[in-house]
């Protein structure tokens, strides 16, 4: 299974990608399929690409939501 996590652009690469991070955790993420991305906004990654930019309000709540459900399966 796979899933699609709200990542916050912590800085822009060369080309067509950018760094990424959720909490401790930081990768790189292809920005090609999007259109203007910028340090601090927040993108769905899925498979290593970005696929959707998100309000801050949206991705705090999706991101909050991921929390509680680690936490109803004893995830922490």
């Amino acid at each position: 299974m796979c899933l699609a996590v709200p990542m916050r652009v912590v800085a822009l690469e060369e080309g067509s990608s950018c760094r990424v991070a959720i909490e401790e955790s930081e990768s790189i993420a292809d920005i090609s399929l999007l259109g203007d991305v910028q340090v601090g906004d927040y993108i769905i990654v899925h498979a290593g690409f970005a696929i959707e930019k998100l309000k801050v309000e949206e991705a705090e709540a999706r991101l909050e939501l991921f929390k509680e459900l680690a936490k109803g399966h004893g995830i922490d």
